[in-house]
């Protein structure tokens, strides 16, 4: 998708389609006003009679409109005009989206920036607009047929501006592209199958990344330099698998000498739980257990796409989690890099396994600070839903700085405590550490467990279970955390400079 920004009168632009805003109770935007006087209330009249009620996500397209050099206008529902939320806008902007391309028009241009969305600005509109248009349009890769092509789909969309906000626009939608793009990819990883998207296929896509772009870097660790390592508790978890785990590093240089960010994520690639099995119902959604990873790549794609100035390492330890002769068994004791040692008392309890020495193996980049993301655990559905990121963090400007992100972005996130109240839970009789710690406080004593790996550097935990996938009739990767990740690094930057 190409996007640009024009400042032409919307009576002479000449485009496929102009996309302008109704409200209910029949209140339309400045640019759907306009067109309605050219066009002789045109747009009344389709209010009036019933066709247009405009909720949120509604659209219906006119043709021909009398005083407009465009051929088509679409009439895009945002709801309550002085209550339009960021929730109502993204359904709008995306049924544009859709309409837009089932619609014959190859080009459009939107002037959905005029609406007022709470307090966010004019070009976040425009943001949002461009991730909502990437990701609708979204097609799974692999099918089981030919896929049928769109027939005359859309492949410019434009933006209505003035003098003041061209270069702003500009700048938005290029933002946004990046980040839909980088939200697609990561969709594209999860929905991949676990035949298919393994820890070898995780490093062969690391490694095209660095080949695709200068300002970064791949490294990709096998069994033996991890052993070297002393990662024992991350390759205790790869012992039940026919497929070899990897340690996937991706350096972003865009700053220098400067401190990197590093994202560590979990690359779990099928998940069936090991000795400890998971039932069989919905055990098919365990191939997004490498949700926390293809997020890293997103992100590190889309920040190497807008060239950002700052460094952020991806490390990405990728493994499968299956039921073998040779895998973990409950009460085995393990030693990981950092030389705890851990009794694994659930071996579906593995991602922390995982994660536990990727975070002691970021030590090494003398991070400025470490972020996980991570499907870690069921309880933080219990306790959040399919709606929100939990955030854990040692360090409160980290977690400000993570929640700050995700609300800008509206892909927000929820700061659950790691008090020391709840380490006793991981205590165990024959080990340093149990890898988990009861019934109470699951994803809690999750996230302790890994602040026990985290003594040397600030570092936050996003537990992305309930949000990194969508399941039922709409099931499918979501691409999160890519835009609050993203957000946050923006948001660093910004705050640098």
């Amino acid at each position: 998708m190409q996007y640009f920004v024009t400042t032409e009168a919307l009576a002479t632009h000449k485009t496929d389609c102009l996309v302008v805003a109704v409200f209910e109770q029949g209140q339309l935007s400045a640019s759907a006003q306009a067109i309605n006087e050219l066009g002789n209330d045109v747009i009344s009249r389709i209010i009036d009679r019933g066709d247009m009620s405009g909720k949120a996500g509604q659209t219906f397209m006119l043709h021909d409109v009398e005083g407009i050099a465009s051929t088509r206008v679409l009439l895009v529902g945002c709801g309550k005009q002085d209550k339009v939320t960021e929730n109502s806008f993204n359904t709008a902007s995306s049924a544009m989206a859709k309409a837009l391309n089932d619609s014959g028009a190859s080009s459009a241009t939107s002037c959905l920036a005029e609406v007022t969305v709470n307090d966010k600005s004019a070009s976040w509109t425009v943001r949002q607009t461009v991730i909502n248009t990437e990701t609708a349009l979204y097609k799974y890769s692999l099918a089981t047929s030919e896929p049928k092509p769109t027939e005359n789909p859309l492949e410019k969309l434009g933006f209505n501006a003035n003098a003041a906000t061209n270069d702003e626009f500009a700048v938005a939608a290029k933002t946004g592209q990046a980040i839909g793009n980088g939200m697609n990819l990561a969709r594209e990883l999860g929905n991949f199958p676990g035949n298919i998207c393994t820890p070898t296929y995780l490093a062969e896509q690391a490694i095209a990344i660095g080949q695709r772009f200068d300002s970064v870097e791949t490294t990709i660790l096998e069994e033996e330099e991890m052993a070297e390592l002393g990662m024992g508790s991350f390759l205790s978890v790869s012992r039940g698998s026919r497929q070899p785990a990897k340690l996937i590093t991706m350096n972003y240089q865009g700053a220098g000498d400067d401190k990197p960010v590093v994202l560590v994520g979990k690359g779990l690639t099928f998940d069936a739980g090991g000795i400890s099995l998971k039932s069989s119902q919905g055990m098919d959604e365990m191939k997004y257990d490498m949700c926390g990873s293809a997020s890293v790549f997103g992100t590190i794609t889309a920040i190497a796409e807008l060239n950002l100035p700052i460094n952020v390492v991806g490390v990405v330890p990728s493994s499968e989690n299956m039921p073998d002769g040779d895998a973990n068994k409950p009460g085995d004791v393990v030693t990981s890099m950092a030389g705890k040692t851990i009794e694994i008392l659930n071996t579906d309890a593995e991602g922390r396994l995982i994660l536990c020495d990727a975070l002691t193996y970021s030590e090494r980049f003398d991070p400025a600070v470490v972020v996980d993301i991570a499907t870690l655990t069921g309880a933080i559905i219990v306790a959040l839903g399919s709606h929100t990121t939990g955030v854990f963090s040692n360090n409160q400007d980290l977690a400000d700085a993570l929640l700050q992100a995700g609300t800008d972005s509206h892909d927000r996130g929820w700061q659950l405590p790691i008090w020391d109240d709840y380490q006793p839970q991981l205590d165990s009789n024959f080990a340093d550490i149990a890898n988990i710690g009861g019934k109470e406080a699951g994803s809690v004593t999750a996230a302790c467990f890994l602040s026990r790996f985290t003594e040397k550097f600030d570092w936050a935990h996003l537990d992305i279970a309930g949000t990194a996938w969508n399941s039922g009739k709409a099931k499918g990767a979501t691409g999160r955390p890519v835009p609050m990740l993203v957000q946050f690094l923006l948001n660093r930057i910004e705050a640098n400079s």
